[in-house]
C-alpha cells in the first residue's frame, strides 16, 4: 500500500445570505411548541400504523410542499446533485471541531478517490468508523457530511474516514462496491499511521452509504480478510427486489419516495429491474452468521424502513448480535438533519452513544476460519 498522501481539508462551504437565513428560520421554527407546529402544517396529526410523525417533520414537510420544485425522479444527475449540494450547505451548520480534519487520496486498484479523515482530540490510539455517504449512489459528497462525521468523531471518542466514492450513472455497479471495499482495506493497512487501533475498524454509512457497509462486512468475510469488529447502518437501502409494505406507505410525501427510489437504482444499476446479487442487495445474502455485531437505526416514515428491519431480524436468527433503533416519528435522512431539529438531534445523541459502546465492546477484528 502507497505511503498516504495528507492535506488539509477543503475549506468549507459557505452558505449564501438566504441559506443562512433559511437554516435560522428552521431552527426558530422547530423549536415551537409542538402544537403550534402542526398547527402551522396546515393539516391534523399524521399517524400511520403505529408511528406518529413528529411534529417538526410534519412541519418540515409542509415547508418542503410549499417550497419544493420537482421531485428528484424528474431531474438529471447534475441538477439533484446540485440541489443536494444546496440543501446540505444550507442545513449545515458550524464545523463541529475535533482533534484533527486531513483530506486523504487512497488508491483502490481501479484509481484514486478521496476520503477525508477526522481524529479526535486526546493522545492514544482509539477506534475507526469508515463511512460511506448517502445519497442514492447518485448524490453526496465528503462535503454535505461533514458535520455528521465531525459529530461521531467527537461524541463518540472515535476516528472517521469518510469515503468519497465513485458516484452512478457516470460509475455503475460495481464502482461504489469496489471503492468501499479498498477503502476499508485502506484503513486496516493504514491504522498505526492513522492513529487508530487495527483490531478496532468498523464499518457505516447512511442509506446507500449503509448498503455499501454491509456489502463491505458481507465481503470481507467472503474473502476471509480483515473483519470489521462492527457495522453501524443508518436507514439503510438493502433489497430492491421485494417490495416490503413500508415501500407503499410512504410511496411519496415523506422526503424520500418509491419513483425516487427507482431513479437511483437505475441510474446505479443501469437497469430498472433488479438483479438477485447480494452485492447490491445484501438482505440476499444466505449465510449472514459470522457477520459482525450491528447497529441499525430506521424511521418510521421512511419507505426503506422495512428492509432494514429485516435484514436486522435476518441478522438476529444468524446469530449475530443486533441492536434495532426504530425512530418512529422520523423521516428518512434524519441524521443530516440534526443541525436544525431537536428530535433529530436526539435521535442521533442516541445513536453515537450506541454506535460508541458497540465499538468500544464488539470483540476484535479478525479473518473468519472458516467460509
Amino acid at each position: 500500500m502507497p505511503a498516504m498522501r495528507r492535506s488539509p481539508p477543503r475549506p468549507p462551504i459557505r452558505p449564501t445570505l438566504r441559506q443562512r437565513f433559511e437554516f435560522r428560520a428552521a431552527r426558530l421554527l422547530f423549536s415551537l411548541p409542538a402544537a403550534l407546529q402542526v398547527r402551522l402544517s396546515g393539516r391534523p396529526p399524521v399517524v400511520v400504523g403505529d408511528c406518529t410523525l413528529h411534529p417538526q417533520m410534519q412541519l418540515l414537510l409542509a415547508l418542503r410542499d410549499r417550497w419544493r420544485g420537482a421531485v428528484i425522479a424528474e431531474l438529471t444527475p447534475e441538477v439533484a446533485r446540485a440541489n443536494f449540494r444546496k440543501d446540505t450547505a444550507t442545513i449545515g451548520g458550524r464545523p463541529i471541531a475535533v482533534g484533527d480534519v486531513a483530506d486523504l487520496t487512497i488508491d483502490t486498484g481501479h484509481g484514486t478517490i478521496g476520503a477525508r479523515h477526522y481524529a479526535p482530540a486526546g493522545n492514544g490510539p482509539r477506534p475507526l468508523l469508515v463511512y460511506y455517504h448517502g445519497g442514492g449512489f447518485v448524490l453526496g459528497d465528503l462535503d454535505g457530511h461533514d458535520n455528521l462525521c465531525r459529530r461521531i468523531c467527537r461524541d463518540a471518542a472515535i476516528h472517521v474516514l469518510s469515503v468519497d466514492y465513485r458516484l452512478a450513472p457516470e460509475h455503475r455497479f460495481p464502482a461504489a462496491v469496489d471503492d468501499a471495499v479498498a477503502a476499508f482495506r485502506f484503513a486496516c493497512a493504514n491504522a498505526d499511521a492513522l492513529g487508530a487501533l487495527p483490531e478496532k475498524i468498523a464499518v457505516g454509512g447512511d442509506s446507500a452509504g449503509g448498503n455499501l457497509a454491509a456489502v463491505v462486512a458481507q465481503q470481507a468475510k467472503a474473502t476471509a480478510g480483515p473483519m470489521p469488529c462492527a457495522q453501524v447502518l443508518l436507514y439503510p437501502a438493502l433489497d430492491r427486489t421485494v417490495a416490503r409494505p413500508s415501500l407503499d406507505l410512504f410511496r411519496e410525501g415523506f422526503l424520500i419516495g418509491r419513483a425516487d427510489i427507482e431513479w437511483y437504482h437505475l441510474h446505479y444499476t443501469g437497469s430498472a429491474a433488479p438483479q438477485a446479487d447480494p452485492a447490491q442487495h445484501p438482505l440476499l445474502a444466505r449465510d449472514l452468521a459470522g457477520l459482525p455485531p450491528a447497529l441499525i437505526a430506521t424511521a418510521g416514515f421512511d419507505p426503506l424502513r422495512d428492509e432494514g428491519e429485516a435484514y436486522a431480524e435476518a441478522l438476529g436468527e444468524a446469530g449475530v448480535p443486533v441492536v434495532l433503533k426504530r425512530f418512529g416519528g422520523l423521516l428518512h435522512g434524519f441524521a443530516s438533519m440534526a443541525t436544525i431539529s431537536p428530535a433529530c438531534d436526539a435521535a442521533l445523541a442516541e445513536i453515537v452513544a450506541g454506535l460508541r459502546t458497540l465499538v468500544e465492546t464488539a470483540a476484535t477484528a479478525h479473518a473468519p476460519e472458516a467460509v
